[in-house]
């Protein structure tokens, strides 16, 4: 049996590694619901009305570049009054505080308010008009703080459970990492390009990482994007038959955006995948960025097949991957 003062001693080290942990901030609960889920609170009156409209306009819009309609985010609405602990656990809550007392007028963004890890965003307004006008000026920044939160969560939950080889195999290549959770495993490997996918019975989630030279002045438009994943495509990635192979879809124009994301600039391109006569295809998405010398043009792309299922969340999770890539880090040299 342990002695009174070995208990005390066993307990202290507990709560100090606790402490250490939790950076000496209460512990708390797991969050809870679906991923791609949000708590929406706000009365019934003002939910079924305008603001409510803009709500859904916002944040249950069509999500682009999918085959099929699918929303960006499923909502659930919550009364004020019934917004107890049940709900305040959830991973993703927008909570409007309508009060013609209410001070300033403003979007305020928590983390980990009662759960971990946890999103919620508070818009403060006198009125439902002035709260709809808030929606509409800080609407992008509201829905991309939620994906960011979800992302995040991917990521976390992939360096808990990773496949190192692979990140291993993207650095030989790029002298940065890719993380993977287990699940995935390596297609494909050559000087120039790699593929990497989680395969199950009626999905596909891949990543494929490419290098191709920067020769063009300006290579990031969306012509020269798509002229080089069709041709790197062509020669990596074949179809399940003769003379047939991955492309982009010829009939949705695909969409590119200009983003940073932790001090690296990319563009992003969103579309839809087929296969050269054949019927297989999904949505991709991919950043493409220069190599640290500039010589190179470095593509990350996610890419989704799951012709039985949405495809909303399958695509977000392995896209969360592309956000997880990092240089290695530069020893310092005496």
């Amino acid at each position: 049996m342990l002695t009174f003062k070995r208990i005390i001693t066993l307990a202290a080290a507990v709560l100090c590694l606790v402490s250490c942990n939790n950076g000496g901030k209460t512990l708390l609960p797991n969050a809870s619901g679906k991923a791609g889920e949000v708590i929406i609170v706000i009365d019934k009156d003002a939910w079924d009305g305008t603001l409510g409209n803009d709500v859904r306009g916002l944040l249950a819009r069509d999500c682009e570049y999918l085959p099929q309609r699918e929303p960006l985010y499923s909502l659930v609405n919550v009364a004020s009054g019934a917004f107890g602990d049940i709900f305040k656990y959830h991973r993703n809550i927008v909570i409007f505080n309508i009060d013609p007392e209410s001070g300033k007028e403003e979007t305020i963004y928590h983390n980990d308010v009662w759960s971990h890890p946890q999103c919620v965003i508070e818009v403060n307004a006198k009125s439902t008009e002035s709260a709809s006008a808030l929606l509409a000026k800080d609407g992008l920044t509201i829905a991309e703080a939620i994906e960011q939160a979800e992302r995040n969560r991917v990521i976390a939950n992939t360096l808990l459970y990773e496949e190192g080889k692979l990140a291993e195999a993207v650095d030989k290549m790029l002298g940065g990492k890719v993380h993977c959770p287990v699940g995935y495993d390596l297609k494909k490997a050559t000087d120039n390009f790699i593929w990497i996918a989680d395969e199950k019975q009626h999905s596909i989630q891949g990543i494929f990482v490419y290098r191709t030279p920067a020769e063009d002045s300006d290579p990031f438009t969306m012509e020269k994007i798509i002229e080089r994943r069709n041709a790197v495509l062509k020669e990596n990635v074949p179809g399940m038959f003769d003379n047939t192979w991955m492309t982009t879809s010829k009939y949705v124009l695909p969409g590119v955006r200009f983003l940073k994301y932790q001090n690296r600039e990319f563009v992003e391109t969103r579309g839809l995948w087929e296969v050269e006569n054949d019927f297989m295809g999904g949505p991709f998405v991919s950043h493409s960025f220069y190599s640290k010398d500039g010589k190179e043009i470095i593509t990350l792309e996610a890419w989704v097949y799951a012709a039985k299922f949405d495809k909303r969340q399958y695509l977000r999770q392995v896209e969360s991957l592309l956000y997880s890539f990092e240089w290695d880090k530069e020893e310092n040299v005496e």
